[in-house]
């Protein structure tokens, strides 16, 4: 090939546009298998959100797109990637383990304060060396500088303020999490697990669990007996008829 045209450029574009759309739809995949397809969507939805990030602050400061920035911009979506991974398998974690009941969007917000230091750290020591480049850099580092250092920023908050809060309300909209929002309300509360409890701590939470129980079977069996009550009625008019 002596030339390069508009055809071979639409082909190049259509053939990056179906790579990328099959890599999200393969993250989906490998995400659900792991832990659950809502999951996976939630972190292609963060991942999409970075990229729009990224590319509007290039656009607006007037920097040209270069190899250097699609590297980057490759690099970043890994880096946002693995920090929604790491919170959603804290979540995965939490639900498996908990031992007192909460709803779900409490339990996802003890998760986010579990890797929240974690995460803060992990962007602080890859910024380093990215203001470095940004500041020190020759014009083709600083290119990639700049838009890894946009990407930090915005992956480290997608990961925390965007798929895990999409997912809990997600995850809300569950029968079992709906009835859940009803008994304990929609307030975000204190969550703790009966493990990180002292032993007195552990007998307390023990104690309000089965409490809880209890009073839920009282319930239960007080709404049956209601139900049953016109029926029994019903009965006892019918023979006094006859």
């Amino acid at each position: 090939m002596n030339t390069v045209g508009p055809d071979w450029g639409a082909g190049v574009i259509q053939s990056s546009a179906i790579a990328f759309a099959v890599s999200l739809l393969l993250i989906i995949a490998y995400i659900a298998i792991r832990f659950e397809y809502k999951m996976g969507i939630m972190a292609v939805v963060a991942l999409l959100h970075d990229l729009i990030i990224v590319v509007g602050i290039y656009a607006l400061v007037g920097r040209e797109i270069t190899p250097n920035m699609v590297a980057a911009l490759l690099t970043i979506l890994g880096y946002s990637l693995y920090d929604t991974v790491v919170v959603f398998h804290r979540i995965n974690d939490n639900m498996k383990e908990s031992s007192l009941k909460c709803t779900f969007m409490s339990m996802a917000n003890h998760s986010i304060n579990q890797v929240f230091i974690r995460t803060i750290n992990t962007t602080l020591t890859s910024f380093v060396p990215v203001f470095g480049m940004l500041i020190f850099g020759g014009e083709t580092l600083k290119d990639f500088a700049f838009a890894m250092a946009v990407g930090l920023i915005a992956g480290s908050y997608s990961s925390i303020a965007v798929a895990t809060p999409l997912y809990a309300m997600w995850k809300t909209r569950e029968e079992k999490n709906a009835k859940l929002v009803k008994k304990y309300g929609p307030e975000v509360q204190l969550f703790t697990f009966a493990s990180t409890l002292p032993p007195a701590s552990k007998e307390e939470a023990q104690a309000t669990v089965a409490a809880g129980e209890a009073a839920d079977k009282k319930t239960a069996v007080a709404e049956t007996k209601a139900k049953e009550a016109p029926k029994t009625n019903k009965r006892n008019t019918h023979k006094k008829r006859h």
